[in-house]
Formats: C-alpha cells, sequence, structure tokens
C-alpha cells in the first residue's frame, strides 16, 4: 500500500516557538514552568501566547471529573480548560481564551468536520501527517490572535505515552521546517530516595532519550528536584542528554510557585533563549513581581497567620486528598493574604468529615471559611451544616458558587423558616426550590447537552451600593464611588437562585448585593450583621492574581485579619 501525503508549502513565521515537556512523572512542574518562562519574556517586552495542549480525547476539560484531573478553569470566552491556563494568566497577569488550548478531541473534532466538507480535496486523511498539521494550524492561530513573538506549547503528560506523541511530531516538524524558529524545553524529575539519599539522574536520562528517540532533542533541560541539582549531576546529563551544562536549569521546590521566575532568571535562562533564537534581550521590568516576592519573604518570616477551612467536597482520590481541584481557590487566597499582610494556613476538610463529625468540632479553630464550588448532592449537608456555624459564630465566610447556592439554602431553612429549601440539583420534590434549574439549561439536560453547555464564560453583574460587596470593589478601584458599578465576573453552573423567594428572603434579611444587568439572575449575596458573610454565584478566583488579589478574597482576608485581632 502506498500514502500520497501532501507535504504543507512551509511558512516563514515572524514567531518564535518554544517547546514544554515533561518526564519522569506527572505534574513535574510543566505549567508552571510554561508560565514562568512566559512572565520572564513579556517582563522583556515581548508578547506570549502559552497553550496548553492535552492529549485526551474529550473536547475540553468541561466533562472530566475534578478528582481524575484537578480543577477546569474558564476563560472569560467560555472555554472550560486545564487549570494551567489558570497558572498562564496568574503569571503574565492578563486574560487568555479558547486559543490557548488545545486538545486531541478538538484537533480530531476539526479533522473529521473538515473531511466531511471536502476540505482535504479527496486526500486520504491520515493520523500521522494530518493531526500535527493541525496542532500546528492551531498553534499559529494563537499566535496570530496575541500578535505574539513567542508561543510556548506545554505538551500535556510526560514523554513516552503514546498519546502524546503527535504533538511532540508537530514539534518535529515545526523544527524542520524552520530549525532557528523552534526549540525545546524538557522538565525531568531526579528523585531523591530516602534510603539512598542521594539525587539520581537516570530516570531524567532515560527520559530525554525518549524525547529523542520522538526526533526532538531538547535545548534546555529543566532539573525539577527537592533541591538545587549539583555541578556533578549537571556534567553527568550534559554528556548523556547532548545537552550543555550550562543549559541545565535548577528547579528546586520553593516556598511559593512566583518564586520559580525568579529562579529561572537567576540563572540567565530568559537571555539564553532569546540568545537561541538569536535576539537581543531587552531590559527587564520585574520590579513589582520582586517586591510582592519581598513582601512574602517578610511575612514568612514575621510568622503572621491566619487558619482557613476549605470545606469541599472533591478532595479524596484513594486513600490520598489533593488540593488540585481548587488550586485557583488556593491561589486567590494566598494572594489576598499577601496583599493584608499575613500567611494563610489553608486546611482541607471534607464535606463528608462535617457530616459524620458535626461542624463544631470540626471548624472551631478556624479564623475563616471557604465553600467553594461543586455538584451533586453529596456532601451538600455537610456543606449547609458548615455555613450554619460560620452565620451564627460571625466566623468570616466566602462562598463561590455552589457555596453560594449552599448559603442561600441555609439561610432560607434557618433564617426565613423555609423549612426542607432545597436546590432541585439535590431534590427534585422539595417543597421549596430556592435554588433551581434555568429552563433552558433544562433542555440541554433533557437532551443529554452536557459539553460546554453551562452559564460559561464572563458575565456583566451590577453591584448594590452599600454593601459589603461594593466595599470590596471600590476598595480594589475596579469600582468607583459613583454611578453604575458594573463588573464582569466569570460563570460554571447550571442552576441559579430562584426569584420566587427572592422577597420572602430579603425580608428575612438575606442582601442581594449583586445582579444580572436586567436584575433577573442573582449573582450575589451577603448578610449585613456579619464580619463577612458573602456568596458569589460566578467564581471569583478564575480573576485573581497575586499582584491583584480579587475583591472579594480581598474583602474576606480583610475581615479575617479583623476578627482574629478581635478574638
Amino acid at each position: 500500500m502506498s500514502y500520497h501525503i501532501k507535504v504543507r508549502k512551509a511558512k516563514k513565521l515572524n514567531t518564535k516557538f518554544i517547546f514544554v515537556s515533561g518526564g519522569v512523572i506527572s505534574s513535574v512542574g510543566k505549567g508552571v514552568t510554561t508560565a514562568s518562562i512566559a512572565q520572564l519574556l513579556e517582563s522583556r517586552g515581548y508578547r506570549v501566547a502559552p497553550v496548553k495542549m492535552d492529549a485526551y480525547l474529550n473536547v475540553d476539560a468541561g466533562t472530566i471529573r475534578p478528582q481524575e484531573h484537578g480543577e477546569v478553569f474558564v476563560t472569560k470566552d467560555g472555554m472550560e480548560t486545564d487549570q494551567d491556563l489558570g497558572n498562564y494568566e496568574r503569571f503574565m497577569n492578563t486574560d487568555l481564551s479558547s486559543s490557548n488550548y488545545v486538545t486531541n478531541g478538538q484537533l480530531y473534532q476539526n479533522i473529521i468536520r473538515k473531511e466531511r466538507n471536502f476540505e482535504y480535496g479527496g486526500e486520504d486523511v491520515e493520523v500521522a501527517m494530518h493531526v500535527p498539521e493541525e496542532i500546528i494550524r492551531r498553534l499559529e492561530k494563537a499566535a496570530a490572535e496575541r500578535k505574539a513573538d513567542f508561543v510556548i506549547a506545554e505538551i500535556g503528560g510526560t514523554v513516552g505515552e503514546y498519546q502524546n506523541i503527535l504533538f511532540v511530531e508537530a514539534n518535529r516538524i515545526m523544527k524542520y521546517r524552520d530549525n532557528r524558529d523552534v526549540i525545546h524545553v524538557h522538565v525531568g524529575y531526579l528523585p531523591t530516595p530516602p534510603s539512598i539519599g542521594e539525587m539520581k539522574s537516570k530516570p531524567v536520562q532515560t527520559s530525554v532519550k525518549l524525547l529523542i528517540s520522538s526526533g526532538i532533542q531538547p535545548d534546555f533541560l529543566m532539573a525539577r528536584a527537592e533541591k538545587p541539582v549539583d555541578d556533578r549531576r549537571k556534567e553527568t546529563l550534559a554528556w548523556t542528554c547532548n545537552i550543555p551544562k550550562e543549559n541545565i536549569i535548577a528547579a528546586p521546590n520553593v516556598d511559593t510557585i512566583y518564586r520559580v521566575p525568579m529562579n529561572f532568571d537567576s540563572q540567565k535562562l530568559t537571555d539564553k533563549i532569546l540568545a537561541k533564537f538569536g535576539m537581543k534581550p531587552k531590559k527587564a521590568d520585574g520590579k513589582a513581581w520582586k517586591n510582592l516576592l519581598n513582601k512574602i519573604s517578610h511575612i514568612n518570616s514575621s510568622k503572621k497567620s491566619v487558619e482557613i477551612a476549605v470545606v469541599g467536597k472533591y478532595y479524596e482520590t484513594g486513600a490520598y486528598k489533593l488540593a488540585d481541584v481548587y488550586i485557583s481557590v488556593v491561589e486567590a487566597i494566598k494572594h489576598a493574604s499577601w496583599n493584608n499582610g499575613v500567611k494563610a494556613n489553608l486546611h482541607w476538610i471534607s464535606s463528608i468529615d462535617i457530616e459524620k463529625h458535626g461542624a463544631k468540632k470540626v471548624l472551631e479553630k478556624f479564623d475563616g471559611i471557604v465553600v467553594p464550588g461543586g455538584f451533586g448532592s453529596r456532601g451538600t449537608e455537610g456543606m449547609i451544616e458548615t455555613i450554619k456555624y460560620a452565620r451564627e459564630n460571625k466566623i468570616p465566610y466566602l462562598g463561590l458558587c455552589y457555596g453560594m447556592q449552599m448559603a442561600t439554602i441555609e439561610f432560607a431553612r434557618h433564617v426565613a423558616g423555609l423549612k426542607s429549601a432545597n436546590t432541585t440539583e439535590v431534590d427534585d420534590d422539595t417543597p421549596h426550590p430556592v435554588i433551581h434549574i434555568m429552563p433552558d439549561q433544562e433542555k440541554k439536560l433533557l437532551n443529554r447537552e452536557y459539553g460546554a453547555t453551562m452559564r460559561l464564560g464572563g458575565w456583566d453583574c451590577v453591584i448594590t451600593r452599600g454593601t459589603k460587596t461594593e466595599a470590596a470593589y471600590v476598595a480594589s478601584g475596579l469600582i468607583k464611588r459613583s454611578g453604575r458599578a458594573l463588573i464582569n465576573e466569570r460563570h460554571r453552573h447550571r442552576f441559579e437562585f430562584n426569584n420566587q423567594y427572592r422577597d420572602k428572603l430579603v425580608k428575612a434579611g438575606l442582601v442581594i448585593s449583586g445582579a444580572t444587568p436586567d436584575g433577573k439572575l442573582v449573582e450575589i449575596v451577603e448578610l449585613k450583621d456579619h464580619p463577612y458573610f458573602v456568596g458569589s454565584q460566578f467564581h471569583p478566583e478564575f480573576q485573581s492574581r497575586p499582584l491583584s488579589p480579587h475583591p472579594l478574597f480581598n474583602g474576606f482576608m480583610k475581615a479575617v485579619v479583623r476578627s482574629q485581632i478581635r478574638r
């Protein structure tokens, strides 16, 4: 059998491309490496488009269980993406879009669509050629949309996996076409087994050899380890991996991921990357970032801290608990704590444990409580009990999406006298559906239209004047003290506040502190006689940045600090 493969004519690009792969273990730090390089290049005055490339056949991350793949991060244009997009946005202090996220599902979906439309002109449509070409097209699209000087393409998974080989092949094709426009960064883990007490380099050597066998010689090796890699291991890796010793960059564990860019820059990584492309370095503008790191160091040394309980339902994966399912929440809490001069000690509390042991026993030592997003009935009574404890004991509370809905249910049951109030997501037969599904969403679920059908992305909201929410947004500078208080926040949900109960709940003391511009959808609720009790239907954590904490998290942390002092 012979194959006719039409090679696409090489296109001269002004954009430079950096591929990032990982080896030895998953979660090795490719996303933070990608985000750090992007941040460093942008601090030099260049425009960067980071792209996460995931090998699964899901079109997006929206239908994947959080325990399976971590947090689902939502972009402003409504794409449900991998959590690495969140790190890109936080490090770069920018908004990204659907063009910065690629999955095998998207690639195959578009290839098959084009084949059905006869866009290949009768050619055989083949995996080995057309999938890498579609990858390259997507990377060029991301470059064009951001007018990028650099595209940094992070390859999900680890080198040697069958499922991500076509992303590596796209790298090889681009390198073959224009060698000076493409380089490769490999992130490999050097373990230090406790029984041996010595850092071992052979796992990384193996992962680099697997990469080379795929046709890619890496230009840089990021040596991930508990401690900085020493000269002896650098020399071994240099000659076994065919990488100059000076291009082996130490990437040890640090107290905060935001220290990684400065660690890389201290080893002149940015200058070395620019030199690989024959580009002249520009003066760095990293003053604000350095000031943040100095502030974090000062806070850590001062030992001023607060204890925060994050009560969720997605921590458990076998015998382990993972915070990655709420990584944007975790980072948003940290941003706010640093801005208020304290360290936040986070505690992962399963709402199931609240149901088993009671809220007082589990939560009495905490200074603040956060209930993040979620779906389904499991653990909801534990969340409601948690919120009741926070309300009655005047503990600062922040509810996010499901945490806002559970707060509404708790208030309806225990303050407004609506016994058995619930969400129809949990109980279809509740006598008081204070949270219910939107009519258009109900039709979609009946038709089993699950993927990318929720209320997603950025939506406008008008804040009510005279509320704690307004004070938080004014303090951040996002709204002015007069005029229309309009904000835009990111959503991911199907169920909403039921307006049939709006008047009754407001009369009982619930404050509607934010709604859609037409007033039809409740977006934020709060309580008056409480240090801080706020719930948002949207996900404020998606727009929090280390240099500009989100107003709702910042307001929450201010209240936590004040309440701790008073106690």
